[in-house]
């Protein structure tokens, strides 16, 4: 993943970690992040490799499964390997909760350490800098998410979650870039079980979905015993497979805008829905003309996108708990539904925002 940050970042971006940042060996099995704390660091992996696992619940027949198939115990689960150029203790700048995941070196391995506030700094004054950081983050995202995919085969990751993405983007965005998006937009009625992005095909637009149901869905893998398995199960046909349920306010057709590669993931209509396009040349000349939309525009995505990743692992049994109905609070336990504080303020502000946005489409 080095080519990422070589190809978003500028020369003067990569002398100011050079400058602010420390680089330090690592012995192996040294573990970098723990789950649930926050990072203080932003760290670059130079050389060596780092492995990302997620813990895991034993009452979870999926991860006793896997557990059994590996060998392994079930007190957690490796999700990725990191190699040169990948990025780990990025989520305070992206997210609202902690990272779910531990991160530990299997060798030897050789990272810049760049302290948290000297980096948040650096992303409030120089809007340049944090446009091109938050790109180079959504686009690692991005890559994370579509490796989980790949290797798990199957993951309703978005389907509990209505006005979630439109809430994190109206609470980021400032009113005149909501302005623009609305005036640029164009709002459409999408038939039921239409097709609004193909599987590799070209996108058009990015789309805010304003109402209806949309279903998310990838090509099957007859390589993957797991999703070979789900199909038969289900009595599906193996040519694809949904792996979420997209509802009213949720973001489609991002990818383009963040590393120009096609979609990865068909997106079909369930029902008649309606959506706010804005179109690809429209919003790729925003992003170019203004340096601080793009800044805001990309901070957002690399938000989603972490959310998506942190849903993911959430709905194949790992991480944090669910909080039942009944069922007693503990203030030392982060419930995986629970809605940190600190946000509660933003997102009463987007809540309005949308009510406004949808009033002015004329939208019920």
């Amino acid at each position: 993943m080095t080519e990422v940050l070589l190809q978003e970042l500028s020369n003067s971006d990569i002398d100011w970690m050079i400058a602010t940042g420390r680089q330090r060996e690592i012995p192996a099995n040294t573990v970098l992040l723990h789950p649930g704390k926050a990072a203080d660091s932003l760290h670059i992996l130079l050389d060596g490799n780092l492995t990302v696992s997620v813990s895991s619940t034993d009452n979870n027949p999926l991860a006793r499964a896997f557990a059994a198939i590996e060998g392994s115990e079930t007190s957690g689960r490796e999700i990725a390997r990191l190699s040169s150029g990948e990025v780990v203790g990025e989520i305070p700048f992206v997210g609202v909760r902690p990272s779910a995941t531990t991160v530990k070196a299997t060798e030897k391995s050789l990272v810049m350490s760049i302290p948290q506030q000297h980096l948040a700094a650096k992303l409030q004054q120089d809007v340049g800098f944090a446009s091109r950081f938050y790109r180079a983050i959504a686009i690692l995202f991005s890559d994370r998410l579509q490796s989980i995919i790949n290797r798990f085969g199957r993951s309703n990751f978005a389907q509990s979650q209505p006005l979630r993405d439109v809430l994190f983007i109206l609470s980021e965005l400032h009113d005149s870039d909501i302005d623009w998006i609305v005036g640029c937009g164009t709002q459409q009625r999408i038939p039921a079980h239409t097709v609004l992005i193909n599987e590799r095909g070209v996108v058009d637009a990015l789309y805010i979905l304003l109402g209806g149901t949309m279903s998310l869905s990838v090509s099957g893998d007859s390589r993957n015993p797991l999703a070979r398995a789900f199909a038969a199960i289900e009595g599906d046909d193996f040519s694809g497979f949904e792996i979420a349920r997209l509802s009213k306010g949720e973001i489609v057709g991002e990818t383009p805008f963040i590393d120009g590669r096609l979609p990865s993931a068909t997106v079909k209509t369930l029902e008649d829905s309606f959506v706010l396009s804005i179109s690809r040349q429209q919003l790729a000349a925003k992003l170019l003309q203004d340096i601080g939309f793009a800044s805001r525009f990309y901070r957002v995505i690399a938000t989603l996108l972490s959310h998506r990743l942190q849903g993911m692992l959430s709905s194949l049994g790992y991480g944090r708990r669910v909080y039942s109905k009944g069922q007693p609070l503990d203030e030392n336990v982060e419930y995986e539904d629970e809605l940190d504080v600190s946000v509660l303020d933003r997102m009463a502000l987007a809540g309005k925002r949308f009510d406004w946005m949808q009033g002015r489409l004329k939208v019920s």
